[in-house]
């Protein structure tokens, strides 16, 4: 018998095993209730034993900010983090559709980077190459991981708190990154902000004005044809990375519309996207072990 549970389990995807924990377990800041909706939490899967490198990546789906698509840019992208040797974390975050405006979802993604920075012993984890991803709306609030962390408290008594927020590297696949009313994603910025923010608000959730030379290594890719989010969201983000001279990669295809994901589809160009990342995440190994 023990012997068909083992065969069984060893059959099942490492997601099916994934462990959730919620982020703040006695309630997360400005909690309006205890519904799951209220409760951010972080869906861990590591890579099979012994394929590790020791690199982590927090995943934030996209979504509008009105909802989360897990399974897709979600999950979806933790097995292929897995399959390249990383531990990966699908972070469900409040949304602002749900009574949680900004800044709700970036407190969730701060606290889901420390989070596994704190627990590098246990998981055995490079606390210096733990990275962010983000899909559309979800590249958003990657961006915004990288342009607004939180310094390391020593004297904190949360350990989680005791360890900076910044990530080491992100990646970020169609993603919102303005809240300018001329490129940005419409629905992505009334849920976050609201339909009449201020002019600082919107200026402070404009990642790309908030970019410096401490703005992590950046891999972005985008379609010309995206008719959702602007291709101009990225590029605006890339060139701020190189005035500051941050190393980054940009691959803008002719065509792919928005949401492509991990579309099976290989005729086009865009759909080669996750090969281009396999080879600059090994990039980033080579130059963080010099």
């Amino acid at each position: 018998m023990l012997k068909i549970l083992l065969l069984i389990l060893s059959s099942v995807p490492a997601l099916l095993l994934a462990h959730e924990l919620p982020l703040w377990p006695e309630g997360a800041p400005g909690a309006l209730g205890t519904e799951s909706q209220d409760i951010p939490t972080l869906t861990i899967s590591l890579p099979e034993e012994g394929s590790s490198n020791g690199g982590a990546v927090v995943i934030c789906p996209g979504g509008g900010y009105g909802g989360l698509a897990m399974n897709h840019e979600g999950h979806a992208i933790a097995k292929w983090f897995n399959a390249q040797g990383y531990a990966a974390a699908v972070l469900k975050y409040r949304l602002p559709a749900k009574g949680y405006p900004h800044p709700a979802p970036m407190q969730d993604v701060q606290r889901a980077i420390q989070t596994l920075r704190a627990r590098t012993e246990e998981w055995q984890l490079d606390p210096e190459r733990i990275g962010v991803f983000g899909s559309s709306a979800g590249g958003h609030l990657a961006a915004t991981a990288a342009t607004h962390f939180l310094a390391a408290d020593s004297d904190a008594e949360d350990p989680v708190v005791q360890v900076s927020s910044r990530p080491d590297f992100l990646v970020m696949l169609y993603p919102v990154v303005s809240m300018d009313a001329a490129i940005t994603h419409r629905g992505s910025r009334n849920n976050l902000l609201g339909k009449e923010p201020s002019p600082d608000l919107v200026e402070l959730m404009s990642n790309e004005l908030q970019v410096t030379s401490e703005t992590p290594p950046t891999f972005i890719v985008h379609a010309d044809d995206d008719r959702g989010v602007k291709a101009e969201n990225s590029i605006r983000f890339y060139l701020a990375l190189r005035a500051n001279q941050v190393p980054a990669e940009l691959h803008i295809f002719k065509q792919g519309g928005h949401g492509f994901g991990f579309q099976k589809q290989r005729s086009l160009p865009v759909h080669h996207w996750p090969d281009l990342l396999a080879d600059w995440l090994k990039a980033q190994v080579s130059e963080t072990s010099k």
